[in-house]
């Protein structure tokens, strides 16, 4: 039995490394160490909390709305404001192309060259590689001449030995299944999304004043006030909705479906899965405390992989614990009263400590966050935009929802939840249209510090289940702060009971066909998006200083 260490993981935002121990052909078992420390709850106690949204935005630069989000949904918590319908659905919207955004960017620049050769493109004929775009859609841009020109862009690259963002892939790689012809469709797309995910981000700065840390939400509602009520400004709005559903619809899903069609096993042996799940929903439908909100995309919590049996989420029940993480040891925790101790001494253990992250747990159990947790929850809540796409997924690919239960379900959720968003994002233009008719004006309600008071905020985001806590003193300053994101949940360490977190848990029982090219180990890494930077907020509540560590 070996073990083997990956780091760093690129393509993704921070700093992780994986430890994995093979034998017989298979990873028996990992460890996942989330390798960064910030101070982001240091630098937010003692602040007014209405500083929150905008120092928290600066935990990523490519998270950027979701944080906002989350803590201004803290903010309205704790004071007790139920915001205006015009105001919710502006958030919504800014929400909204937010995930148009990021799934299609993680698919084609994080995550796609784990399942696309590129140099294999080279050996592609274009002619043939437009036939076969002709049979997925008739998306423009997709003739011979133009895979013709994407093909000779490329030789100009290997030539010059300038590989760029393509440099250092495992090109060659047994485990690489694609023809020819379809890599070079696939590389053709990727370029493709480079210039359309701009519109996506412009949609996003329409409401939001800027992209990326949007500047529009506040404690109450929203500020732009002039920009929602501009007319112009939906319809530019909608201009560039209608242009991500017709990528969406005619190449990034049928891009999704054409690679999943060749690593089918993956899904039929559950190759990536985990087993509980945890979806916060999203997109709420009326005002109010986050119990009392209906939303667009239902949330819920299941175990065991039980489709029929979903129950919905108890907030009370998420703690902390850091038995396995640089910290000092104590209870497990809720967010709300998290203490964060690190230790100087941070070494890394495979039988001790491991991990900035700590390991949050839903009733003393892992879950797995993200697209696939929320698509699951969605469909086994009967929502029927989200059932009739799995259903239609499953029967192009010929596989069983079990299927879904794997790190090709999770590539393939994030495409669905990418579609059943977009395609409910213009209803909500309506609604603000209509609002704007009856003349409903209001943006921001209005709103009284309580004094010591408690709030919370959840939402789900791109990358899954997020979550913000805020304590306030009397004197309205921010007494404690918790940031609970995706990336922790699913990148966590082991608790004191020993359960794997999810990753772990996905990466134990992976086949690999060359542990000296692991390429099968950062698929499945990869399918979770890890965002380390937003996930590790180191402080010392004794001293209020930073400290500096090394880990070994």
């Amino acid at each position: 039995m070996a073990k083997y260490t990956i780091d760093p993981i690129t393509r993704i935002e921070g700093h992780l490394r994986i430890d994995v121990e093979i034998e017989g052909g298979k990873v028996t078992n990992a460890w996942s160490s989330a390798q960064l420390f910030r101070g982001l709850e240091l630098i937010l106690q003692g602040r007014d909390p209405r500083d929150a949204p905008w120092i928290t935005q600066r935990a990523c630069g490519v998270c950027t709305e979701v944080h906002a989000l989350a803590s201004i949904r803290a903010l309205d918590d704790a004071v007790g404001v139920k915001i205006p319908p015009l105001a919710r659905i502006c958030r919504n919207l800014v929400h909204g192309a937010q995930f148009l955004h990021d799934h299609p960017v993680h698919f084609y620049v994080l995550s796609a060259l784990d399942w696309v050769d590129v140099v294999s493109a080279l050996k592609a004929d274009p002619k043939k590689t437009a036939a076969l775009a002709g049979q997925l859609s008739d998306y423009p841009n997709s003739g011979a001449s133009d895979f013709k020109a994407v093909q000779d862009k490329l030789k100009t690259f290997v030539a010059s030995g300038q590989l760029g963002p393509f440099a250092n892939g495992y090109w060659g790689h047994p485990d690489y299944r694609l023809p020819p012809e379809a890599n070079l469709l696939a590389v053709s797309h990727y370029l493709m999304l480079l210039r359309l995910q701009v519109k996506a981000a412009r949609m996003m700065a329409l409401f939001g004043g800027k992209n990326p840390h949007i500047q529009s939400y506040c404690t109450g509602g929203v500020t732009c006030v002039k920009d929602l009520l501009d007319v112009d400004r939906l319809a530019e709005f909608l201009y560039y909705l209608q242009e991500m559903q017709a990528f969406i619809d005619n190449v990034y899903i049928p891009d999704v479906l054409a690679v999943a069609s060749f690593y089918k096993d993956w899904g039929a042996r559950n190759i990536g899965g985990c087993t509980n799940f945890l979806a916060y929903g999203n997109f709420p439908q009326n005002s109010g405390r986050y119990l009392e909100e209906k939303m667009f995309l239902p949330g819920g919590v299941i175990m065991d992989r039980n489709l029929g049996k979903i129950a919905d989420v108890n907030p009370d029940m998420i703690t902390e614990e850091v038995t396995r993480a640089w910290y000092k040891n104590g209870p497990a925790l809720p967010p709300a009263k998290g203490v964060t101790q690190p230790l100087e001494d941070a070494r890394f253990d495979y039988d001790g400590k491991y991990s900035w992250f700590k390991a949050p747990r839903y009733n003393g159990k892992p879950m797995e966050v993200g697209p696939l947790a929320q698509v699951l929850a969605a469909f086994a809540r009967g929502h029927k935009p989200t059932k009739d796409l799995v259903v239609a997924v499953l029967k192009h690919l010929n596989v069983p929802a079990s299927a879904l239960f794997s790190t090709l379900g999770r590539t393939a959720a994030r495409a669905i939840e990418t579609k059943v968003i977009a395609d409910e994002m213009a209803s909500w233009v309506t609604e603000a249209i209509g609002l704007i008719k009856q003349g409903k004006l209001e943006t921001a309600a209005e709103w009284k510090w309580p004094g010591e008071a408690m709030g919370y905020g959840l939402i789900d985001v791109p990358r899954g289940a997020l979550g913000h806590w805020i304590s306030q003193d009397k004197d309205n300053k921010i007494a404690n702060y918790q940031l609970v994101v995706p990336s922790t949940w699913n990148l966590g360490p082991r608790d004191a009971k020993g359960q794997v977190g999810p990753v772990e848990e996905a990466l134990i029982g992976t086949p690999i066909a060359d542990p000296k090219a692991p390429l099968e180990i950062i698929r499945t890494i990869h399918s979770f998006d890890p965002c380390i930077a937003c996930g590790v907020h180191v402080i010392d509540p004794d001293s209020n200083e930073v400290r500096k560590f090394k880990v070994c």
